[in-house]
């Protein structure tokens, strides 16, 4: 079992690893966006055609003309920092969504959809700037692949170990009652680095923000509009798949001077 565990382990280092645009962070990537890209867009398209896509022209239009602006400052630090080929295979498109939903979300590859309930929080140019600098970001990132490749390895790894465990005679329940503790130790791993996730997001958002002309000041005044709204009431931030309010509007202000400099640019 020691042995095919180091040797999965091995074979993630040498293979699976890329490296996040802007924070330099090393990540796990098992699984190629050669094969996760076409994927999703055909996610993408599926979701198109069961929504409603929203007829109000005006919010069509802004938030169209938000994203193909953070798109111009993202494709111009890539070629600008030598992650040119960082985006190959990429296609990006913004779409507005009918929902009550207060969200917005983005595609591996470049396809973002905001929802029209997350609009009031927004309030204007600059509250889209700060929801699409962060979606925009999470595609950059290649947090979905991340993600993915996290579950790959899990199952893998959870395969190794089965395994090994039926070649030593373990009973039936022992195995299962293993098998279970580390499915729960997965799952809050992936919770934790969730939370990494969105709050590298953030990070990369109010860069890429600042780089298209919106000031990055905007995002933590974003974030308190939305605790506003959600009346305090959140989960636990060690259950949580997001910072709490407070870390991530902490944290914005600790990036802010990096983001400024960008701006003022």
């Amino acid at each position: 079992m020691k042995r095919s565990v180091l040797l999965l382990a091995c074979l993630i280092l040498i293979y699976g690893c890329a490296r996040v645009p802007v924070t330099g962070r090393r990540q796990l990537s098992i699984v190629k966006n050669s094969t996760i890209i076409p994927a999703s867009f055909d996610q993408y398209e599926q979701v198109k055609k069961e929504s409603k896509l929203s007829d109000d022209e005006e919010q069509v239009a802004l938030v169209k003309k938000v994203g193909h602006r953070i798109q111009t400052a993202v494709e111009k630090y890539m070629s600008e920092n030598g992650w040119e080929d960082h985006l190959e295979g990429y296609d990006w498109e913004f779409n507005l969504i009918e929902s009550d939903q207060v969200n917005a979300w983005a595609m591996p590859g470049g396809k973002v959809a905001f929802y029209t309930g997350i609009l009031p929080i927004c309030k204007d140019e600059q509250g889209i700037a700060v929801v699409m600098g962060h979606e925009v970001a999470h595609a950059v990132a290649n947090h979905g692949r991340e993600r993915i490749s996290q579950q790959t390895g899990a199952q893998a790894g959870l395969t190794a170990i089965s395994v090994a465990l039926g070649a030593g005679g373990t009973s039936e329940l022992s195995r299962e009652a293993i098998m279970q503790g580390a499915g729960a130790a997965t799952s809050l791993g992936i919770l934790k680095f969730s939370r990494k996730h969105e709050s590298e997001a953030d990070h990369l958002g109010i860069i890429f923000m600042a780089i298209a002309g919106y000031d990055p000041k905007g995002a933590p005044v974003f974030w308190e509009r939305m605790a506003e709204q959600s009346g305090g009431e959140s989960p636990p931030e060690f259950v949580s798949t997001h910072p709490s309010h407070d870390t991530r509007i902490s944290d914005l202000n600790k990036w802010m001077p990096e983001a400024m400099k960008y701006y003022k640019k």
